[in-house]
């Protein structure tokens, strides 16, 4: 198995999805406000459990490239939203896809600790030399997410992705391992480092 260790940040958590997170993934697969700017269109019942259960088997794959996580509050286990990392075919690169927190989440406002936290695991573990992450250019409030979680602004891709009946135009980010890992808080350090001690498996 490649399971991943929890990733314990200062304001939210991320570790593997479990059976007892359908519930919450449905809601946000099948949630029509929820799924605006995803790259995907909203699902129905049957095809967010479809989707879930493909989910549940990534650590199984070997490689694996798909990391879909749930992000939870510091000490609890509720999943609260969810975050993921796909391992390119190629090089040294990854991309960072689907945050969402729902509504009443306790993390929100802190959607790019889960994006810091996966670089740390990224550039850490994983040795990777370079992650990236894009937007619907129509979300511009997620830029702030991004220039948080220490992704630099590098080109907009013309329509990138069709959802919801059109094609819509997507802005990307990158960060570089050289550039971020100086950058780490301790918490983001100790996920660099696979410190058991405050890394829990």
């Amino acid at each position: 198995m490649n399971h991943l260790p929890e990733l314990h940040g200062e304001r939210l958590w991320l570790r593997e999805l479990r059976a007892t997170d359908l519930a919450p993934f449905e809601r946000i697969h099948t949630h029509r406000v929820l799924t605006r700017y995803l790259g995907i269109d909203r699902m129905d019942a049957r095809e967010a459990q479809d989707a879930f259960a493909q989910c549940l088997a990534q650590p199984y794959t070997h490689p694996r490239r798909r990391h879909t996580l749930a992000v939870c509050a510091p000490g609890g286990t509720t999943m609260v939203g969810t975050m993921g990392l796909l391992v390119e075919e190629y090089g040294s690169n990854a991309m960072l896809t689907g945050l969402v927190l729902l509504p009443d989440a306790p993390v929100r406002g802190h959607g790019h600790e889960a994006g810091r936290l996966l670089m740390a695991y990224g550039f850490g573990q994983l040795g990777l030399h370079r992650i990236w992450a894009g937007h619907r250019a129509d979300h511009t409030r997620m830029r702030d997410v991004m220039l948080a979680a220490g992704l630099r602004p590098e080109a907009t891709l013309r329509e990138l992705f069709h959802t919801q009946g059109a094609w819509h135009d997507v802005t990307t980010y990158a960060a570089l391992a050289h550039e971020w890992i100086p950058t780490a808080s301790r918490a983001e350090r100790a996920v660099l480092d696979g410190d058991d001690a405050l890394v829990s498996v």
